[in-house]
């Protein structure tokens, strides 16, 4: 697997930025929006392969930026739900296409795993050699000097 960058982590950022506003925030009505995700709830079997897919995309991204555990359950349990109000509108027309017209998962999830890359230092290179050099340590005080890091990710690892 070839090495990841922080600009593989930014690509992901935006790659999802454009995914949250697709599925949830194409038109936008003050703190309100609809996306592909909303319209596509009304039509039989389309919302509901968008919807999987999208958030099969979305968790993919998580697992590929090296999201936090709590923020890849987080994730799964918006787009669980929003995923299983699509699908129930498959066998029990109108009500549940409600629901995920106005409940924005993807958008949820999407700014989760923004929140979960922006709070993270990000170190190309490979934990071991960085704690056998003594880099690690210089790159725990970084992170404790910049307001909101949570965590260090080694991107070679």
């Amino acid at each position: 697997m070839a090495r990841r960058t922080i600009g593989d982590i930014e690509k992901i950022w935006a790659n999802v930025e454009g995914v949250k506003k697709l599925s949830d925030r194409a038109v936008g009505f003050g703190p309100f929006g609809i996306g592909l995700d909303g319209l596509l709830t009304w039509v039989p079997v389309v919302g509901t392969v968008y919807s999987v897919g999208a958030s099969a995309w979305l968790l993919t991204q998580a697992v590929r930026a090296k999201a936090s555990p709590a923020t890849i359950a987080r994730m799964a349990g918006y787009l669980g739900l929003d995923s299983a109000t699509t699908a129930v509108g498959e066998v029990i027309p109108f009500a549940p296409d409600v629901v995920d017209f106005f409940f924005p998962g993807h958008l949820m999830a999407a700014k989760a795993l923004q929140k979960d890359i922006e709070t993270t230092h990000w170190v190309e290179a490979n934990e071991r050699e960085a704690r056998a050099s003594g880099d690690h340590e210089r790159h725990l005080a970084e992170m404790k000097r910049k307001p909101g890091l949570r965590r260090v990710i080694y991107l070679h690892d």
